[in-house]
């Protein structure tokens, strides 16, 4: 388990990497930070970031009819089956999915891509809170999206939030 200033510092080594932070998505608090921020001020980006999150944990369209029987029931197949006939099993609200990650968040990462670079958000998953993310910056030019996915999964599940 490593702490966030450790986790925050493993980020920054990654190819291309300009800034990095982590972020409490409910209040839009950055609880540790690394680099640059992309507009020069990291409270502002974390409240900006908070948002993009909040989106994609908060709203259904990014979950499947496995993960929210809503989408089925809007389709017009009916919260218990799906449109090719399979029985859906619905999972109450407070159910978890393997890993610790709260069943209501359907996301495991955001990638946003600008002409300049690549902002990659990775929502952690523990059993404690399930609000958090980590948030990395990438230059476009020099960054490497596949690799900077593939570590930031790794320091996300290694990461101890105390």
């Amino acid at each position: 388990m490593s702490g966030i200033d450790e986790c925050l510092m493993e980020a920054m080594v990654l190819p291309g990497a300009r800034g990095a932070a982590v972020i409490e998505w409910t209040s839009g608090l950055a609880l540790g930070t690394a680099g640059d921020a992309p507009n020069g001020d990291h409270e502002v980006t974390a409240a900006e970031l908070a948002e993009i999150a909040r989106l994609a944990a908060e709203h259904t369209a990014f979950g499947s009819a496995e993960e929210n029987g809503a989408d089925a029931a809007r389709a017009g197949v009916g919260p218990e089956h799906r449109a090719d006939g399979e029985r859906l099993v619905l999972a109450e609200p407070s159910a978890r999915v393997p890993g610790g990650r709260d069943a209501d968040v359907p996301v495991e990462d955001v990638l946003l891509t600008t002409r300049t670079g690549y902002h990659l958000l990775r929502f952690v998953e523990n059993t404690l809170d399930s609000s958090v993310f980590v948030y990395l910056w990438l230059g476009r030019d020099d960054g490497n999206l596949a690799l900077a996915r593939l570590r930031l999964r790794d320091l996300v599940e290694r990461l101890a939030l105390i």
